[in-house]
């Protein structure tokens, strides 16, 4: 079977790092058309510095990079650097980036790849707010059924929020894009904090990396050394949720998740729940299904995946 074409929109982020890693690493399961930055965990300078910095540090220069959208459709930038650091990438100390920027707008590179790509083969991949993907499918509304799939980390059901009591960051930081998305009638798959904190790297997980001995597996270790003081002081887990790199382990190995097709709504209007994923997970109204909401992993099997892929880098 021949590679699956993606696009992934980020805005790194250690876990986006992370993420970005193991789709390069994964030639034979993914073919990465291009990578577009958006603004998230920090602006977008920093997103798309960040982004080229991980594909400089999996020797993939030849990777295509795009610089998208430097704000929310609707509302001002919430950013992130309480939870990522001054630079979104804190940990590693990695070198200034020499690759190259594509002059292509990555909405307009979005919309390129799917018009001109046989409908049905491309996936985008959305690690961060969805500002990139929802202006796209906003300015050309044509894109939408030649989507394969959107796999997506964002939105929560159990987890309620994780940037206000009742919203996760993704989603929240950009509703009215995730309302567009979640609209589009295009196939969805949600990472939503139900499953991603489950996948914790614990001290062992985190040696694990650091034991491969190379540059990519020190970083990691040190880019989850910086991420976890977070998570480990407001939940009081064992270690840092690797969100993002679910969607690209999703990808590979999609057996390892497991979760339902039900009806995710996003709230717009409310001050109070702004950003919010109604997710029927009970099927307690009418509203069609629209998503694969997923709500739970193999935590070893993500992980022994993961180790085993940034090993070849």
């Amino acid at each position: 079977m021949s590679p699956r074409k993606i696009i992934i929109d980020t805005d790194p982020g250690q876990d986006d790092a992370v993420a970005i890693l193991l789709a390069l690493a994964s030639p034979e399961e993914i073919e990465v058309l291009g990578i577009t930055a958006v603004a998230g965990n920090v602006p977008l300078d920093l997103t798309l510095k960040n982004a080229r910095k991980v594909c400089e540090l999996a020797g993939k220069t030849e990777t295509p990079i795009y610089s998208g959208c430097d704000r929310p459709l609707a509302h001002e930038l919430v950013t992130a650097e309480h939870v990522h650091g001054k630079t979104g990438l804190d940990g590693p100390d990695l070198p200034e980036p020499t690759m190259p920027v594509q002059p292509q707008h990555a909405v307009d590179f979005i919309i390129e790849t799917l018009r001109s790509q046989p409908a049905g083969t491309v996936t985008l991949c959305p690690l961060g707010p969805l500002t990139n993907i929802g202006t796209a499918l906003q300015k050309a509304p044509d894109i939408a059924p030649r989507i394969r799939e959107i796999v997506l980390m964002g939105g929560a059901y159990f987890e309620v929020g994780n940037i206000t009591p009742a919203a996760e960051f993704n989603i929240y930081v950009d509703p009215e894009a995730a309302e567009i998305v979640f609209k589009s009638g295009a196939p969805i798959t949600v990472m939503p904090l139900d499953v991603t904190h489950k996948a914790l790297v614990t001290t062992p997980r985190n040696e694990a990396f650091r034991d491969l001995g190379t540059p990519v597996g020190l970083a990691v270790a040190q880019m989850t050394d910086f991420f976890e003081r977070f998570d480990k002081a407001k939940y009081g887990s064992k270690g840092a949720p690797l969100h993002d790199p679910c969607v690209t382990a999703y990808l590979i190995r999609p057996e390892l998740f497991t979760g339902r097709f039900i009806n995710v709504e996003i709230e717009t209007q409310s001050p109070l729940t702004r950003g919010m994923t109604v997710a029927d997970w009970w099927g307690v109204t009418d509203r069609p299904a629209n998503a694969t909401f997923i709500g739970d992993l193999d935590a070893d099997g993500f992980f022994d995946l993961l180790t085993e892929r940034l090993a070849r880098l």
